[in-house]
């Protein structure tokens, strides 16, 4: 049985390209048979950029409900929070005791903010041992990753295999990082300057929010950029923001029988914005429903979330032990520990 672990930041709801890109294909991760999954709640990570309590707290209600929503099993997999899992900050602390400075000043999640910002917080710094704790605490085999983040499971492999060079290779298993080069990339509703593709992401502002209500989505759906190709000639669809989104929700049918429209004179913008409009509430519509209703009932998804995390908790207990006593310390007093 392989153990996959995934970590979702809990920094606004979640998008269209996080749903396509990250929910989805993580879901069916999970659904596979002899997998056992562990999807939790990064709101510890997300404290490097959002300090509002508030704020911080509905993030992560959102980001909750909008997995539970896409149909995350949570009889089958550990749904949790982060936060609700204490080992974790104290795996952090001994990781960073067996992790050099200095390749924690090279990653690139520290690199690029303190490019763009000038100063950063030091849990930046140190974000990438939270992610390793995040991992290792429950003996992951498999951790899918962009690109992006190869970096830190490459520190995470790393400190693991120093401690188990220094006290049995018993201590840690040795994740395995999964790209999947399938995964769909969501652009934007934008273009950018050069008039390419960008991502779409909350730091660009670029985002389809699809839990919102059908007028707010219609009129994000309708801002989308598009060129000024009259009405009378044919269009490239292969060029066209809408058309791309519209490919990656609707079938192969409705997908093939919009590309025709685009090729024929006499068809709209408008039109094929009202088509991904239609193909996003058709495609989604279910998970609205249960998204609201999570978000109206958010003592069910405490509920959720606790139950993941005393799941969650008992493993997490026993690897954390394990690393206690190779260092020399006693067990942890809860759970029938030692005092």
């Amino acid at each position: 049985m392989a153990r996959i672990l995934t970590g979702i930041q809990s920094t606004n709801v979640p998008h269209l390209g996080n749903i396509l890109g990250a929910i989805l294909p993580g879901i069916e991760l999970a659904n596979a048979p002899g997998n056992e999954a562990f999807f939790f709640i990064a709101d510890l990570h997300s404290l490097t950029t959002v300090h509002e309590p508030e704020v911080l707290m509905e993030n992560t209600y959102a980001t909750a409900a909008a997995w539970l929503a896409c149909g995350f099993d949570t009889e089958k997999g550990f749904f949790y929070r982060q936060s609700d899992i204490p080992e974790v900050t104290e795996l952090m602390w001994f990781l960073t005791c067996f992790f050099p400075f200095s390749r924690l000043e090279l990653a690139h999640s520290y690199k690029d903010k303190v490019e763009k910002l000038g100063s950063v917080s030091s849990g930046l710094v140190f974000y990438p041992m939270l992610m390793a704790a995040d991992i290792l605490l429950y003996d992951a085999n498999i951790v899918p990753v962009g690109k992006d983040q190869l970096q830190h499971l490459e520190f995470t492999r790393d400190v693991a295999e120093r401690i188990n060079a220094r006290f049995g290779s018993d201590t840690f298993v040795i994740p395995e990082a999964r790209i999947d080069e399938h995964v769909q990339i969501v652009p934007g509703i934008y273009k950018d300057e050069a008039g390419n593709f960008t991502k779409m992401s909350k730091s660009y502002g670029n985002t389809i929010n699809i839990f919102e209500d059908d007028k707010k989505l219609r009129k994000r759906v309708n801002g989308i950029q598009t060129d000024n190709t009259s009405i009378e000639l044919a269009k490239d669809p292969d060029t066209c923001i809408v058309y791309r989104l519209y490919s990656m929700i609707a079938s192969t049918e409705q997908t093939a029988s919009l590309r025709e429209a685009y090729l024929r004179p006499g068809m709209g913008y408008g039109w094929a914005k009202e088509q991904l409009y239609l193909a996003l509430i058709e495609r989604f519509g279910d998970a609205r429903e249960k998204y609201h209703f999570y978000m109206g009932n958010k003592k069910e998804l405490d509920l959720k979330l606790q139950e993941g995390a005393e799941k969650a908790g008992t493993i997490a207990y026993e690897v954390l032990c394990r690393m206690r006593s190779k260092l020399g310390y006693k067990k942890l007093a809860y759970f029938g520990g030692e005092v």
